[in-house]
């Protein structure tokens, strides 16, 4: 049985890599959330849910042990706040592999006029996420940072991959592409291990995403 905390479980992303996990055998899911309300419909059989916040520690510090892996949907101002205490969390637990959403442009590599849109949209709100960034990288976890780009519902899985240090490609992809990727990690922990890569759907280059 392999037992993964889901951080953030109201969370877009998160609802389609619960929906994925749900009812795998071999699969124990603990949904941490401010609010179980914000779950759309009942959990899964294989669930537990676990009422917190993350910066609030004993909760989260109840909810860590016994993991294998934590996924983390976070968003906020406070992400790095958030980050650290993820990682103090799990490093008391003894839990090593994370997986953590950030977001595209945190180390301006975006291209081009998508990446001055980019920047003039959200330049400022991803200050916070690239401090998130480099405290998991300095962390000593078993950590895969996934930078999306700017995300759409669509229900198709078309998404592309690069590495840090890389010029980010597309503008968009679709949360159910990136809940792909997070549960292709999770069935195979060692998979993008100490990865840090940019998120999105090939054949989507343009001054910005089709949907602005």
């Amino acid at each position: 049985m392999s037992s993964v905390l889901v951080l953030g479980a109201g969370g877009q992303i998160a609802r389609w890599v619960i929906e994925r996990l749900g009812g795998t055998k071999g699969i124990g899911l603990t949904l941490f959330l401010r609010h179980a309300r914000k779950l759309r419909g009942k959990a899964p059989a294989n669930a537990r849910v676990v009422e917190g916040d993350v910066l609030k520690g004993v909760s989260l510090a109840e909810a860590m042990e016994g993991q294998d892996l934590v996924y983390a949907n976070l968003t906020g101002g406070d992400i790095d706040a958030q980050a650290k205490s993820v990682i103090a969390a799990m490093k008391k637990a003894g839990v090593e592999r994370l997986i953590f959403i950030t977001s595209l442009g945190i180390y301006d590599e975006v291209p081009g006029k998508f990446g001055k849109w980019n920047k003039q949209m959200i330049g400022e709100e991803l200050k916070p996420f690239r401090r998130a960034a480099d405290i998991i990288e300095a962390s000593g976890l078993e950590y895969t940072i996934l930078r999306p780009a700017w995300l759409q519902d669509e229900d198709e899985v078309n998404y592309e991959i690069t590495e840090k240090g890389q010029p980010f490609k597309g503008t968009e992809v679709s949360r159910k592409s990136v809940a792909d990727l997070i549960v292709r990690i999770i069935h195979s922990p060692k998979l993008h291990l100490r990865a840090n890569l940019g998120v999105d759907k090939p054949g989507t280059e343009g001054d910005k995403p089709s949907f602005y």
